[in-house]
């Protein structure tokens, strides 16, 4: 399964990370140097939730951007009660 959102479509992208040293110029030092350029991932925020999709109740991965905004319509609670017992018939 991939890391996409149903709704906004927000999936894993790629860049890079970069390491510096040194000490900025406004502080007083000489600059701060790249030492590093390192492979990364930008991973989206994907929760799986309980969903009414097209009158369905599904399970779907959505960002959480997608909850906050309002677009995953949450199924309703279901208050079932169990039927009560019924005593046995005494034949005499």
């Amino acid at each position: 399964m991939p890391r996409v959102c149903f709704f906004t479509g927000k999936k894993t992208t790629f860049g890079n990370q970069i390491t510096h040293r040194g000490k900025a110029k406004y502080l007083g030092g000489v600059g701060t140097k790249i030492t590093g350029i390192t492979a990364r991932k930008f991973r989206p925020n994907i929760q799986k939730v309980r969903a009414l999709v097209d009158g369905q109740i599904v399970r779907i991965k959505v960002s959480a951007k997608a909850i906050r905004n309002g677009s995953v319509v949450k199924p309703p609670v279901r208050r079932y009660k169990k039927p009560a017992a019924t005593a046995p018939a005494v034949s005499a």
